[in-house]
């Protein structure tokens, strides 16, 4: 095994949010993306925090696997600019029949860059399941939620579409930036062009984050946006799914 290693900001050994069954989460450290309603500012810097071997995060998990149902989701900070120490841990993983699972924005997909792509077509070979973060589906409103904008988001959907990996698709519903029908409906619409979706999660914006702004001393951009309830997020979700299956 290729000595890889990983720059961890955190580890969760009993994660219920991150995929199927109960899960070990491994929060890989350093995000391109700057979204107005991140929850995890202290992911963005690359600068080494916990470096990690694929053989020490497995030699964790060992130790906890008896209470993990589901398997192993990677997640960040934006994981996949840490892709070839992926590669390494779903590589073993897979040899150790441990369900593999990557929480991704795909905003570093690129398949202009015949390099990365060929550790993409690597990486795909190891994963069981994406849950594919879809912040905006507007391309212009994207760019100025995430600084970003979602055009390689979707050509990564399409390319694991393509390629038959199944994909969970996530949605934040934020007042006044994606809580809106319009963008629910083409989001729904958008999802037509995929055939490898297994799940759909809105998942309605909340403050928490706050306190992690204050301690880092900086500014969070939505203090003044009000909290999505459940209920919000129930409708928006049958907006999804009605203009998806109809």
């Amino acid at each position: 095994m290729i000595d890889i290693k990983g720059n961890i900001h955190s580890i969760e050994s009993f994660g219920t949010v991150d995929g199927p069954g109960t899960r070990f989460v491994i929060f890989l450290q350093g995000c391109p993306m700057r979204c107005l309603y991140c929850h995890n500012p202290d992911t963005w810097s690359t600068k080494d925090n916990y470096i990690m071997s694929v053989n020490e995060i497995l030699d964790k998990y060992n130790q906890v696997k008896e209470f993990v149902s589901g398997g192993i989701t990677v997640s960040g900070g934006e994981p996949l600019i840490q892709i070839e120490f992926i590669i390494e841990l779903f590589k073993t993983c897979k040899l150790n029949n441990i369900h593999t699972c990557i929480d991704t924005s795909g905003i570093t997909f690129n398949n202009k860059n015949v390099k990365l792509m060929t550790k993409f077509d690597e990486l795909i070979k190891y994963i069981d399941l994406v849950l594919l973060d879809i912040k905006h589906i507007n391309n212009d409103k994207h760019l100025e939620l995430t600084s970003f904008n979602n055009i390689n988001v979707f050509k990564f959907a399409k390319y694991l579409s393509n390629n038959k990996i199944n994909m969970w698709v996530r949605h934040v519903v934020v007042p006044n930036l994606t809580l809106n029908d319009h963008y629910l409906y083409q989001l729904g619409i958008k999802l037509k062009e995929y055939n490898n979706i297994t799940g759909l999660e809105i998942l309605p914006y909340h403050t928490m984050a706050i306190a992690k702004y204050d301690q880092l001393r900086i500014e969070y951009p939505l203090k003044n946006t009000l909290q999505c309830t459940k209920q919000d997020a129930i409708r928006a979700r049958q907006i999804v799914l009605y203009a998806w299956k109809n």
